[in-house]
C-alpha cells in the first residue's frame, strides 16, 4: 500500500515513525515550509521533515496544498493519505486523490474538541479523560466519519506538554491498527453526533492570562493547559510574570482576587483568588530565568497586601 504522510510538529513524528517501522511504503511526506524560529530567527525545518530526510523519503513543502501541492500528490499515486497535525485544511480536490481516502489522527475523543488545539482545551475545560481518534477526513474541520479511538485519563499533574507526548504515541499505535483493519475490511466507521460536538479556537498568547477572579481551580487548569506554550502569566506593574507551575494554597483570606497574600521563603508566593488562594510555585519574571518562586523571593522581595498588578520585581 502506497502511503503519503502529511504532518509538521513533534506530535506528528511518532505516527510517521510508526508507518516506517511497520514497513508501509511511505512514498512521500508533505510538511509545512521551513520557517524562522527562536530569538535568532534561524530558519529551521519541521520535525517531520527531519525524520523523512533521515529515511530518504521525498519531502514536499507546499505553501498551499490546493495550489502547489495537488500535482505532486497526484504524481505520487498514493493508495491512502495519513495526516497528523499537518497544519493545512485539505480541499476536496486533495481528498479525492487517494482512492482509499485520507485518515487523520486527531488528538481528542471526537466529536468533542474539534479544532487545532484539542489537547490544551481538554485540560482547560476540566476534562477528566482525553484521547485520540482516527477518522476519514472530509471538507469540514474534523467532521469526518470516525474509525478507532483510544483514551487516557488526565491526571492533576498533566500539562499540555506531557499529555501531548502521551497522545502522540497513542495516536501512532492507533493509526497502524486502523490501517490494518482498513486493509482487512474490518474497520468500523461511525458518523459523528453533531449534537455532541464542540469546536475550540487556536491557542493564543492572550489565553495564558491568569484571571484570579475565575477561582483557584480555573487558574490551575490554565497554568497546566498553557504549558509549555504560550505559558500562563500574571500581569505586573512593569510586564508579566510567567507561571510555569502552581498549586492550591491552603490559606484562608478575604483579600480581593489578585492580592499577594504571602511572599516569603517559608510560605512561597501566594495570591488570593475568588474562592481561595493559589501558590505560584515556578515563575519567570521579566528578563529573568525560569526558577522556583521561593528561591526567587530571596533576592527579589515582593510586598504582601498589594495587588500583583502593582508589583515591581
Amino acid at each position: 500500500m502506497r502511503v503519503v504522510f502529511m504532518g509538521t510538529p513533534d506530535f506528528s513524528v511518532p505516527t510517521l515513525q510508526a508507518l516506517i517501522d511497520a514497513k508501509y511504503d511511505v512514498v512521500g511526506v508533505f510538511t509545512q515550509p521551513d520557517r524562522p524560529k527562536g530569538r535568532g530567527g534561524k530558519v529551521q525545518m519541521s520535525p517531520v521533515k527531519e525524520l523523512a530526510l533521515k529515511h530518504d523519503i521525498p519531502v514536499f513543502q507546499p505553501l498551499k496544498m490546493r495550489l502547489d501541492g495537488l500535482e505532486p500528490l497526484r504524481e505520487l499515486k498514493p493508495d491512502i493519505c495519513v495526516t497528523a497535525a499537518f497544519g493545512q485544511i485539505l480541499s476536496q480536490e486533495v481528498l479525492d486523490v487517494p482512492p482509499m481516502g485520507t485518515v487523520n489522527v486527531h488528538a481528542s475523543l471526537l466529536p468533542r474538541h474539534r479544532g487545532a488545539a484539542p489537547i490544551q482545551w481538554s485540560i482547560l475545560t476540566g476534562d477528566k479523560v482525553a484521547g485520540v481518534t482516527t477518522m476519514f477526513s472530509d471538507k469540514g474541520i474534523d467532521t469526518g466519519d470516525m474509525l478507532l479511538k483510544a483514551e487516557t485519563p488526565i491526571s492533576e499533574d498533566d500539562t499540555a506538554g506531557t499529555l501531548t507526548d502521551r497522545i502522540a504515541q497513542m495516536g501512532a499505535e492507533l493509526l497502524i491498527e486502523t490501517l490494518r483493519q482498513l486493509e482487512a475490511g474490518t474497520c468500523p466507521r461511525e458518523k459523528q453526533d453533531e449534537s455532541q460536538s464542540t469546536y475550540d479556537p487556536k491557542i493564543t498568547k492572550e489565553l495564558g492570562l491568569l484571571d484570579f477572579g475565575e477561582g483557584t481551580e480555573k487558574c490551575l487548569l490554565r497554568v497546566r493547559a498553557m504549558s509549555p506554550w504560550p505559558c500562563a502569566y500574571a500581569e505586573l506593574a512593569e510586564g508579566v510574570l510567567k507561571v510555569w507551575r502552581a498549586q492550591k494554597a491552603d490559606v484562608s483570606s478575604s483579600a480581593p482576587a489578585g492580592t499577594v497574600i504571602c511572599a516569603n521563603k517559608k510560605n512561597g508566593l501566594v495570591v488570593a483568588t475568588a474562592d481561595g488562594a493559589i501558590e505560584l510555585c515556578e515563575i519567570q519574571a521579566p528578563n529573568a530565568k525560569r526558577m522556583d518562586a521561593r528561591a526567587f523571593l530571596l533576592g527579589h522581595p515582593i510586598e504582601e497586601g498589594k495587588s500583583l498588578k502593582e508589583v515591581r520585581v
